[in-house]
């Protein structure tokens, strides 16, 4: 089944079919041509049972806290803070894209979110400063896969659920490498700043007016330190996590800085909750096509074909990370993490490789997969928010893919980049 769903699944895509419609139809029509219809019943009821958690109930509460700070102009407040810090550089303004990405991460945990909410702010602002749109879209779409990376992450929640790992494990293993990206592209900006001629977006800001920045940005910048702060102590679970954060973008918009209105809230509950109706849709029809799968026995034939390949879990590593980033290239990171998670974690498992590490791989790996030619789903976001050709970003974004691939290979054979954080806290080995 595996060996035709991929083609059957890329056809449909091709087609222009939804891929939550292409995920339940490829296994559906090849079940059906096996003669197996009970197990189409079974594919379908399994839609339900696979959105039906309360771990997953922690995503659309985390859409809906970032929703609600990005309308009541937090956005704008980090990007202030970002420019009072980067301004000054040559370049400024794409550094100050990289850093208000870093920032934002720690809100909403989507890359979606991020490439939206800042490109629609920062792009025009870069080509008023004399970037060229291409470049701003680029840098934006970029940087924008450092939200999933960053805690909170959605697609980390989607690995914890389906994999049984620790959540809050998951989240400080993702610090080191979200930033690592965000440095990483810093450097490459700082590089083709010297060659290219950047603008400088600013003068250099006073420390008192550094100070104002950064007390206007003091009550954004504190929501990640409460989630992860409250996981970690043991007051409350990721998934009330996200409904404290909600409670507090709530209080922050409405009382605090006052920038939300009522008649905002029935915009603000519709975007979010279309926004997590798709990805928990995904993670439905993804659920349901690997119980399927599970039952034919493709992930023990594929573990075998793995290992048959080499024994050298170094080997083996290069060449998932090339697997993973083509996969990365045509499927959502949620649905890829629920496929392919089960077969090959317990492989690297089994090879002495720690979950925690191979989760983040994989986690980093598919979520670049999300700026990726030729359907990266934040390059039709950049162009969209942009209005520029999706293949003339997807030239223009290649450096900065260049980096990202760099920092995905030093988190592989460098476990302790990872591994450090949920050491020292006692949440890993």
């Amino acid at each position: 089944m595996l060996i035709w769903f991929l083609p059957t699944f890329l056809i449909f895509l091709l087609i222009g079919l939804p891929v939550f419609f292409a995920l339940l139809a490829a296994p559906g029509i090849l079940l059906w041509l096996n003669g197996q219809t009970n197990d189409i019943t079974l594919l379908y009821r399994n839609v339900y049972n696979g959105m039906d958690s309360f771990p997953l109930m922690a995503i659309p509460f985390f859409m809906l806290a970032g929703e609600l700070m990005n309308r009541g102009g937090i956005t704008i407040r980090l990007v202030e803070f970002s420019q009072a810090l980067m301004g000054h550089l040559r370049g400024g303004l794409a550094h100050v894209n990289v850093l208000s990405s870093i920032l934002f991460a720690g809100l909403s945990g989507s890359a979606v979110a991020d490439t939206s909410a800042l490109g629609s702010m920062l792009i025009p602002a870069m080509e008023k400063q004399g970037y060229t749109r291409k470049f701003a879209a680029a840098i934006t779409a970029a940087s924008s896969v450092i939200g999933p990376i960053i805690p909170p992450s959605g697609i980390m929640i989607i690995y914890a659920y389906v994999m049984g790992e620790s959540v809050a494990a998951l989240f400080l293993a993702g610090i080191v490498p979200g930033v690592m990206v965000g440095v990483g592209l810093m450097l490459m900006i700082k590089l083709m700043a010297d060659r290219y001629d950047f603008p400088i977006a600013s003068r250099k800001y006073t420390w008192p007016e550094r100070r104002q920045a950064s007390l206007k940005a003091f009550f954004p910048l504190m929501t990640p330190v409460i989630i992860l702060g409250g996981i970690l102590g043991g007051i409350f679970t990721p998934t009330e996590a996200a409904a404290v954060a909600v409670g507090y973008a709530f209080i922050i918009g409405f009382f605090i800085l006052r920038t939300l209105t009522w008649k905002e809230v029935p915009e603000v509950l519709s975007n979010a909750g279309m926004t997590s109706a798709v990805v928990l849709l995904l993670v439905g029809a993804a659920m349901a096509f690997k119980t399927v799968v599970s039952l034919s026995h493709a992930p023990e034939q594929l573990a075998s074909l793995i290992l048959s390949l080499s024994e050298n879990p170094l080997i083996l590593l290069f060449l998932i990370n090339l697997l993973l980033f083509i996969v990365g290239m045509f499927l959502d990171a949620g649905p890829a993490i629920i496929i392919l998670g089960p077969i090959l974690g317990p492989i690297f498992t089994s090879l002495g490789v720690d979950p925690i590490h191979f989760a983040i791989i994989m986690s980093v790996n598919l979520t670049v997969g999300l700026a990726t030619p030729p359907m990266g789903l934040v390059l039709f976001v950049a162009a969209a928010v942009s209005r520029e050709r999706v293949e003339t970003i997807a030239k223009a974004i290649l450096p900065f893919l260049a980096v990202e691939i760099i920092v995905i290979f030093l988190i592989t054979y460098i476990p302790a980049l990872s591994m450090t954080i949920p050491r020292i806290t006692g949440f890993a080995n």
